[in-house]
């Protein structure tokens, strides 16, 4: 199979955390291994197979490592590899800048959504 090629490193980075959930469960494990459980509510929203589907694709870029202690009931918990915790890392100042614009951010969104109610009105 022929590797892809990126043109820039925004690009790759995007292609591992690309789609609304894998950025939020990066999140979740960013200080702490989670089990399933605790990662379905920690992420707020998602529903369990796309929990399973992310999970998956994360472990398959190397992001994420699952760890299945072969248990009786099943237990399994997820964490941050190295790569994922490089990863993660980057993630960081993202979140001081959400963090630092969250009112701001939100009502702009508000005022956007009831400019729509008005036209559609």
């Amino acid at each position: 199979m022929k590797r892809k090629t990126y043109s820039c490193g925004l690009e790759a980075a995007l292609d591992v955390v690309g789609g609304k959930w894998k950025v939020l469960i990066l999140w979740a494990l960013h200080d702490e291994r989670r089990r399933f459980g605790d990662l379905r509510r920690t992420v707020s929203g998602i529903s369990e197979k796309m929990l399973i589907q992310n999970l998956k694709e994360m472990e398959a870029d190397g992001i994420v490592i699952r760890h299945d202690f072969r248990e009786i009931p099943p237990r399994v918990e997820y964490a941050l590899t190295s790569f994922g915790i490089s990863l993660s890392a980057a993630l960081s100042p993202l979140c001081e800048w959400g963090q630092l614009h969250m009112a701001r951010i939100g009502a702009v969104k508000e005022e956007e959504e009831e400019a729509r109610g008005r036209i559609e009105a």
